[in-house]
């Protein structure tokens, strides 16, 4: 006993059941299978609409935590950016605090000298490690991109618009000036014999 029911013509039921499946109006209306392209490619585009929506909300999203994260870590550096810089900072401080009990234990002016010195040795030191570099323009012509003239006084020894004396240094971090050098410029000595 077979399942495959045989109509009388012999064809199979399956084949002859595609034919039966077939519409009558399909085969009426030669318009019909133009709009069943049009509607398949209807349908294809609105899949590919929907395809780029769930794209652009992902990209979206991930662009929002992107700039949330830009953000966060822009608000850290600006926190702890000199984080590394305390710490180091902080050695100048233990040294002071040492070279002070050591001179109340043995008071005179050499073991706070040597105190002061180790410790500016070590500020230097550390500033170099950060790259801030000092500004000591004594006998330099005067810049006012790196100098804050404080005065001018006549000097006979350096020459006019030269620094003659500093009055507090100026530092820099790489490029861009920190603080400028506070100086004393040089004029043109007065004629004695006048």
């Amino acid at each position: 006993m077979s399942t495959d029911k045989k109509k009388p013509d012999g064809a199979p039921e399956s084949e002859s059941a595609d034919a039966d499946d077939k519409d009558p109006k399909q085969d009426a209306s030669p318009e019909t299978p133009v709009l069943t392209q049009a509607e398949r490619e209807l349908v294809d585009a609105q899949e590919k609409v929907d395809e780029n929506w769930e794209l652009y909300l992902r990209t979206a999203a991930e662009l929002e935590n992107v700039r949330k994260r830009s953000q966060r870590e822009l608000e850290n550096a600006r926190r702890y950016g000199i984080e590394r810089f305390a710490l180091e900072l902080l050695a100048v401080g233990d040294s002071l605090e040492m070279g002070l009990e050591a001179a109340s234990e043995e008071p005179s002016v050499e073991v706070l000298m040597a105190g002061k010195k180790a410790t500016l040795k070590q500020l230097r030191q550390l500033l170099e490690r950060f790259s801030i570099s000092e500004l000591d323009p004594l006998g330099e012509a005067f810049d006012p991109e790196l100098h804050e003239a404080m005065t001018t006084q006549p000097s006979e020894e350096y020459q006019p618009g030269q620094v003659m004396a500093v009055i507090q240094k100026g530092y820099r971090i790489h490029d861009r000036l920190l603080r400028p050098a506070r100086v004393i410029i040089a004029t043109e000595a007065e004629n004695q014999e006048a």
